[in-house]
């Protein structure tokens, strides 16, 4: 037996994106999912965590989208004062991602929620340069962190065995979870990436993955999972 985690990142990121992650959960196959703490809709975000507990709900790290909760962390953001993009992480503070991250985590703390698990916004968790804040949060906060595919980061928790990260752009494929147990050893915990959302103005405008993500829900709200699979 393989015990399955559909996890949909991004939770916070608009509401469009909300509503697609909850409409994902309550009539589908969706059972986790990782929150963004500083986008437009995180507020909302935040409310549904509480409405829906079932909805196992960690935080979802940001580095690379919208602003920073602090404000004096400038080796963290552009002159304009956005996070700095994806392919321009050079010179990184690692004392000011710290103290971001951790923003972030007790932004979702003081709501009254417990976070599950932590992950990241483009994996950057997963970055060699990171790892001594990955692992002082996961200490701090005895918190696990997604795996890097099917390798668990050096001194830290992890969240599953294995992550599965290909449910995304072509690999958005309608028999994707029927062919789970190829890939996957009988005993395994398995975590599958999603991003699930109705198209809003926000996602529209602020991601270039965005009508992808409405054929993600569809899948995932008909997907029939074999008997040798269960959602934990």
């Amino acid at each position: 037996m393989i015990n399955l985690i559909v996890n949909a990142d991004d939770f916070g990121y608009s509401p469009g994106v909300n509503y697609g992650i909850l409409h994902s959960f309550l009539n589908g196959i969706v059972n986790s999912a990782t929150m963004m703490m500083n986008m437009d809709g995180t507020a909302q975000a935040l409310i549904m965590a509480k409405q829906y507990p079932g909805l196992r709900t960690g935080v979802h790290l940001v580095l690379t989208c919208g602003n920073p909760l602090l404000s004096d962390c400038k080796t963290l953001t552009k002159k304009d004062g956005t996070f700095k993009s994806q392919g321009d992480l050079e010179g990184i503070s690692l004392d000011e991602l710290e103290r971001e991250w951790s923003a972030q985590i007790e932004r979702f703390i003081a709501a009254g929620l417990t976070p599950s698990h932590l992950d990241s916004h483009h994996h950057v968790h997963t970055r060699e340069e990171f790892l001594p804040v990955v692992q002082s949060l996961s200490q701090k906060y005895g918190l696990p962190f997604r795996v890097n595919g099917d390798m668990p980061i050096k001194g830290v928790k992890s969240y599953t065995d294995r992550c599965l990260l290909d449910f995304y752009g072509d690999g958005i494929q309608e028999d994707y979870f029927s062919r789970l147990a190829e890939r996957a050893e009988d005993g395994e915990t398995v975590e599958v990436m999603v991003h699930p959302a109705f198209a809003d103005h926000l996602l529209i405008e602020g991601s270039s993955y965005n009508l992808q993500r409405i054929k993600e829900l569809e899948i995932l709200c008909s997907a029939k999972l074999p008997s040798d699979i269960k959602l934990l």
